[in-house]
């Protein structure tokens, strides 16, 4: 009797691509902009996550932590909390940094007041009078129609290399844990590394 055997092709391994999983406080700004940063690159996962409820830092850090007692975290990827100053205090910000530095993956990237500090720098040097009024509307300047979501037309590769170049720029000498003058933010430090790993 012929036993009829299959001959099974090799499975080609799927390769894996590194995940940012990123801890936000907006529903809007920092999702859609870090949405722009998925369209940029192909090469790396973005996952964006914000309290349903309340934004305070520890609430941000609360949900972080329950997302990742549900997903299995490899080696190379890499957790961030980004966060604005706003009236937040210097404990609360302390305890973030405190856990960014309990693991060489996790990181904490503020900006000094606001996230549109961070998108201003895209287009400009971001001096001068700074305070969260005169930063939202020095940035409707370039963006008119600008209003907690970010178009992906608006903001450009180049135009993220050079926001990169200025907040790296400011913050000299570099702060140990965050921000602490206003017009600074260290969010370049977590998008330096999402567009140029790839280069």
């Amino acid at each position: 009797m012929k036993v009829n055997k299959r001959i099974r092709k090799p499975q080609r391994r799927r390769s894996y691509k590194k995940r940012f999983v990123i801890a936000v406080e907006g529903s809007e700004t920092e999702p859609s902009y870090f949405n722009i940063l998925k369209q940029i690159q192909s090469e790396y996962s973005i996952k964006c996550l914000w309290p349903t409820k309340g934004n305070d830092p520890l609430r941000v850090l609360k949900k972080l932590n329950q997302y990742l007692k549900q997903k299995k975290n490899f080696h190379n990827d890499e957790t961030w909390i980004v966060i604005d100053k706003d009236e937040w205090t210097n404990d609360q910000l302390d305890q973030l940094f405190k856990w960014s530095e309990s693991s060489n993956n996790f990181g904490f990237a503020l900006s000094n007041p606001n996230f549109e500090y961070w998108l201003l720098l895209h287009f400009e040097d971001g001096t001068g009078k700074i305070n969260s009024n005169n930063i939202i509307n020095r940035l409707k300047r370039h963006l008119p129609n600008y209003n907690k979501k970010i178009n992906p037309r608006d903001i450009s590769r180049e135009q993220i290399i050079k926001a990169i170049t200025r907040a790296r720029f400011q913050d000299n000498p570099p702060c140990i844990d965050w921000p602490r003058k206003l017009g600074r933010s260290t969010v370049y430090k977590l998008v330096d590394k999402i567009v140029h790993e790839v280069d």
